[in-house]
């Protein structure tokens, strides 16, 4: 990577040309391209915002997490999860495991290192990304990088949403989002409202539970809910296979019928099916259905309320539709996560065809893994970690097949008499 001279502003600038691709993100999509790129014998550069790998598992996961999916469905390419790990890892043991993959790759993100705007340049070719260098609150150098190829590697989690609720700002207690909640140890004895029913939800409502908490857990939406396990068997896995043989709204009617026979009339509990079985719902609208964990009992004995949708907050309570009001001493939001892309991919003025704007949706999400211009995607498709590592491969293959004919090229030249 050459340095070119820089100049002073408000903070201090530098352009650097990146021989090979720039990959923003190094969480596990970001991890998975650069291995694959070094596999290839491509040059790279990582980006990261923050002071780690995998952030997200690091800093905004609680403590209990575990995946819910068998670890053969969330390995990196070229590196298995370790044998002695048992089916479902824990957090701790997903990060050992995403630490040990960067080194076994030699992965050497540059940390705290913020992508402000990223442009398609169409007179080069080439595509100018500036950032932001060190902490948030110590910003003081700016770095452009110029890149023939960049691989956006940012994920569906990047940002917290947290919605407009009437009356938030008077209910006096603590509301956190879902990302920083680590244990229900601070909430022993507690009247907790948790908003949302996803499986962060439903998740803080069990280990809210396991310390003596009392939650409630708001349903404003329809949710599909299967057993995390079917006749012995990884129900993800099940789906999987049944997707082989048979059309998807057959295995939605398969998994539906296995859930009531496990779960039972869930709806009963105030948990309503959406009228789209949960893998076409999944497909088309990205929604992911809950898989229990132990939640669903812990509701039918009462240890976890199920209410209907928030009408206002109110000094330490909450009114809701139906016109119930309940005291409540915190409020947890389990609201989800959201794209970034858009805060920081660009149109520029001079190019109106900005190949960044028409590349992903307006929620932020690309139209594929490739776009014409250099512009890459890993880890956007809701297919979890085994979709993210089957685009970190094809979009390496893509890359080094590009560098392969142009280092060739480039040699063929340089021979010239």
């Amino acid at each position: 990577m050459a340095q070119f001279p820089h100049y002073e502003s408000r903070f201090r600038r530098r352009c650097k040309w990146v021989n090979g691709a720039l990959i923003i993100g190094a969480g596990p999509s970001g991890l998975a391209v650069g291995a694959c790129l070094k596999e290839r014998g491509v040059p790279f550069v990582i980006l990261e915002r923050s002071n780690c790998v995998a952030s997200l598992w690091q800093t905004r996961t609680y403590d209990r997490l575990k995946l819910h999916l068998p670890k053969r469905f969330c390995q990196l390419p070229n590196l298995p999860i370790p044998d002695d790990f048992p089916e479902y890892p824990s957090r701790d043991q997903f990060i050992r495991y995403l630490e040990s993959y960067a080194r076994r790759f030699q992965l050497s993100p540059q940390f705290n290192e913020t992508v402000v705007s990223a442009q398609h340049d169409a007179t080069c070719g080439m595509w100018r990304v500036r950032t932001a260098v060190g902490a948030a609150a110590d910003r003081k150098t700016e770095v452009e990088y110029i890149c023939q190829w960049l691989v956006v590697a940012t994920g569906e989690n990047a940002e917290c949403v947290v919605p407009e609720m009437d009356g938030l700002e008077e209910f006096g207690g603590p509301v956190i989002h879902a990302c920083e909640y680590k244990s229900g140890e601070a909430y022993r004895g507690k009247q907790v409202l948790v908003v949302g029913c996803g499986n962060s939800g439903m998740e803080v409502c069990l280990d809210l539970c396991h310390h003596n908490a009392s939650p409630t857990m708001v349903v404003r939406d329809s949710v599909h809910v299967l057993p995390r396990e079917t006749l012995g068997k990884s129900t993800f896995e099940l789906a999987v296979h049944l997707m082989k043989w048979l059309p998807l709204k057959m295995v939605d009617k398969v998994l539906l019928t296995l859930s009531w026979m496990v779960l039972g009339d869930v709806a009963k509990l105030g948990l309503n099916r959406p009228p789209v079985g949960p893998m076409e719902l999944k497909n088309t609208q990205g929604k992911t259905p809950v898989l229990d964990l132990g939640a669903l009992r812990k509701i039918k004995h009462g240890e976890i309320k199920v209410v209907p949708g928030i009408r206002r907050f109110l000094r330490g309570k909450v009114e809701l539709v139906d016109g119930q009001i309940l005291d409540v001493d915190s409020v947890i939001l389990a609201t989800g996560y959201r794209s970034n892309v858009h805060s920081w991919l660009q149109v520029s003025p001079l190019n109106l065809c900005s190949f960044g704007s028409i590349f992903f949706n307006k929620d932020g999400f690309p139209k594929g893994w490739k776009e014409s211009s250099g512009l890459y995607a890993v880890g956007f498709t809701r297919r979890g970690l085994s979709g993210a590592s089957t685009e970190a491969v094809n979009i390496a293959e893509d890359i080094a097949r590009v560098w392969k004919e142009e280092t060739e090229q480039a040699k063929h030249i340089h021979c010239l008499p």
